[in-house]
Protein backbone atom coordinates (compact mmCIF):
# COMPACT_ATOMS: atom_id res chain seq x y z
CA UNK A 1 0.00 0.00 0.00
CA UNK A 2 1.17 3.44 -0.96
CA UNK A 3 2.20 6.07 1.40
CA UNK A 4 -0.82 8.22 0.26
CA UNK A 5 -3.63 6.10 0.44
CA UNK A 6 -2.36 4.03 3.67
CA UNK A 7 -2.54 8.20 4.72
CA UNK A 8 -6.09 8.32 3.68
CA UNK A 9 -7.00 5.63 4.81
CA UNK A 10 -5.79 6.35 7.96
CA UNK A 11 -7.62 9.49 8.16
CA UNK A 12 -10.94 7.98 6.85
CA UNK A 13 -10.59 5.92 10.08
CA UNK A 14 -9.61 8.56 12.24
CA UNK A 15 -12.77 10.57 11.21
CA UNK A 16 -15.07 7.39 11.65
CA UNK A 17 -13.48 7.46 15.60
CA UNK A 18 -14.61 11.03 16.09
CA UNK A 19 -17.60 10.91 14.60
CA UNK A 20 -19.06 7.92 16.82
CA UNK A 21 -21.27 8.88 19.54
CA UNK A 22 -20.99 6.37 21.81
CA UNK A 23 -18.66 5.33 24.03
CA UNK A 24 -15.68 2.89 23.49
CA UNK A 25 -14.72 0.29 25.60
CA UNK A 26 -11.77 1.01 27.66
CA UNK A 27 -9.41 -1.56 26.79
CA UNK A 28 -10.23 -0.23 22.67
CA UNK A 29 -9.52 3.65 23.45
CA UNK A 30 -6.33 3.10 24.94
CA UNK A 31 -5.47 1.05 21.76
CA UNK A 32 -6.49 3.64 19.48
CA UNK A 33 -5.46 6.85 21.70
CA UNK A 34 -1.59 4.99 21.40
CA UNK A 35 -1.70 4.17 18.18
CA UNK A 36 -2.82 7.14 17.14
CA UNK A 37 0.07 9.29 18.62
CA UNK A 38 2.13 6.77 17.34
CA UNK A 39 1.17 7.43 13.84
CA UNK A 40 1.06 11.14 13.73
CA UNK A 41 4.62 11.23 15.56
CA UNK A 42 3.06 12.74 18.29
CA UNK A 43 5.25 12.45 21.65
CA UNK A 44 3.34 14.82 24.13
CA UNK A 45 2.64 13.62 27.56
CA UNK A 46 -0.53 12.72 28.06
CA UNK A 47 -2.60 15.70 29.66
CA UNK A 48 -5.07 13.77 31.82
CA UNK A 49 -6.65 15.79 35.29
CA UNK A 50 -6.59 12.34 36.37
CA UNK A 51 -3.01 10.97 37.43
CA UNK A 52 -4.56 7.06 36.95
CA UNK A 53 -5.74 8.01 33.21
CA UNK A 54 -1.98 9.49 32.37
CA UNK A 55 -0.64 6.20 33.79
CA UNK A 56 -2.75 3.84 31.33
CA UNK A 57 -2.16 6.17 28.64
CA UNK A 58 1.68 5.94 29.04
CA UNK A 59 1.44 2.55 29.40
CA UNK A 60 -0.84 2.00 26.27
CA UNK A 61 2.43 4.07 24.61
CA UNK A 62 5.31 2.33 26.12
CA UNK A 63 3.06 -0.80 24.68
CA UNK A 64 3.46 0.67 20.96
CA UNK A 65 7.01 2.26 21.26
CA UNK A 66 8.56 -0.44 19.07
CA UNK A 67 6.29 -0.09 15.80
CA UNK A 68 6.44 2.08 13.50
CA UNK A 69 4.62 5.05 12.22
CA UNK A 70 3.31 3.46 8.63
CA UNK A 71 2.46 -0.39 11.92
CA UNK A 72 0.59 1.98 13.49
CA UNK A 73 -1.62 3.36 11.28
CA UNK A 74 -2.34 0.22 9.86
CA UNK A 75 -2.99 -1.37 13.42
CA UNK A 76 -5.45 1.49 13.89
CA UNK A 77 -7.09 0.96 10.77
CA UNK A 78 -7.63 -2.86 11.43
CA UNK A 79 -8.71 -2.26 15.33
CA UNK A 80 -11.35 0.56 14.06
CA UNK A 81 -12.59 -1.94 11.31
CA UNK A 82 -12.70 -4.72 13.81
CA UNK A 83 -14.19 -2.71 16.11
CA UNK A 84 -17.26 -1.38 13.63
CA UNK A 85 -17.74 -4.73 12.03
CA UNK A 86 -18.61 -6.50 15.12
CA UNK A 87 -20.72 -3.14 16.06
CA UNK A 88 -23.62 -3.80 13.69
Amino acid sequence: MSDTSLNKIFEEAVARVNAHTEPFPADTLLKLYAYYKKATNDYGKPRSKKPIINAFKTNALFQVKDISEDEAKQAYIDLVNQYFLYRK
